[in-house]
């Protein structure tokens, strides 16, 4: 076993990455990676308002996007920022929510969820299936149809994505017309170390890795949990009814292979709306790149917009 798949030299390093991430902020006037986020894809506007929703875990900040146009209330989707369940990057995602309240035409929801390993599993997928519940409960009172629900997320946040459909269709609810998990985790079963990229340095490095998986799950026995690693094939439950899905890896990312099962798994249960595997590029190439951003929140855009409209999904 390596240093860094015990608990504890886990837990030291995932704090004192979010220590460095903190104190970065603050030497940039606490404006750092927020105002580079807030500064891509300028085409969009940013007008946002803060809520606090209460859960059983913590309350949770969230950022809600509402479109600029007028009209009834709009659909809305809940977004879960990456960060490998350790970092609370909820700015990062800033561009991409911009984008769907724009072009999407829904009321977004980026959501400050609980992280590792102050918050150890099970306590994010559970804060963040209780965000989405009460989203769906309380739109009337706040501007978006609570009615008209997808949810999704990156990297991390597309496995809470996945953990919130997963739980909306074992407990009968809330409807999800769509889940969007783009390069999500999906198997922390298999170790970081024993998983291949196409590339030899890809940017999600095994150590990484480890220090995530182990800070989020430090027992190993308790990574095979539906709600961790619905990849692995240690989860056979039949998912015949869970909300559809859009699933998009990176051709040159750690976590492209359980991606790609996963996908092979829903389209078997039937819940497969597409699988795109974006080409030549890395976890996370939506951050630095805006040309590819741009053409795959389009893609993003396109599938919310029709899910949430057409009414004709349920989560089961």
């Amino acid at each position: 076993m390596s240093l860094l798949a015990r608990p504890a030299v886990a837990s030291f390093a995932a704090k004192s990455m979010q220590r460095l991430a903190l104190l970065a902020d603050r030497r940039a006037g606490g404006r750092g990676s927020a105002a580079a986020s807030h500064g891509r894809l300028p085409e969009f506007p940013r007008t946002v308002r803060e809520l606090t929703v209460p859960t059983s875990l913590a309350p949770a900040r969230v950022v809600v996007y509402l479109p600029t146009t007028e009209g009834p209330p709009p659909p809305v989707h809940v977004n879960f920022h990456g960060g490998g369940y350790v970092m609370p990057l909820t700015e990062i995602d800033d561009p991409l929510c911009r984008y769907l309240a724009a072009e999407a035409g829904v009321a977004v929801i980026n959501v400050d969820y609980v992280v590792a390993p102050q918050h150890r599993f099970p306590a994010p997928p559970r804060q963040a299936f209780e965000v989405v519940r009460w989203v769906a409960e309380h739109g009337g009172e706040h501007g978006w149809d609570g009615g008209r629900l997808s949810v999704g997320g990156q990297s991390a946040g597309g496995g809470l994505a996945a953990a919130v459909a997963r739980q909306a269709f074992e407990e009968g609810g809330p409807s999800i017309a769509l889940q969007v998990l783009h390069y999500p985790p999906l198997d922390l079963v298999t170790s970081a170390k024993d998983k291949r990229a196409a590339i030899a340095k890809p940017l999600l490095r095994p150590w990484m890795a480890e220090v995530f998986d182990t800070s989020y799950v430090p027992d190993p026995r308790e990574r095979a949990d539906r709600l961790v690693s619905p990849a692995h094939p240690s989860d056979t439950a039949d998912l015949k009814g869970i909300a559809p899905a859009l699933v998009i890896t990176a051709e040159f990312d750690l976590l492209k292979a359980e991606g790609e099962r996963y996908a092979e798994r829903l389209r078997q249960a039937g819940a497969l709306l597409e699988y795109y595997d974006v080409p030549r590029v890395d976890h996370g190439y939506d951050g630095s790149d805006d040309t590819k951003a741009r053409e795959v929140y389009a893609l993003i855009a396109r599938h919310v917009q029709q899910a949430v409209n057409s009414g004709s999904h349920d989560a089961g």
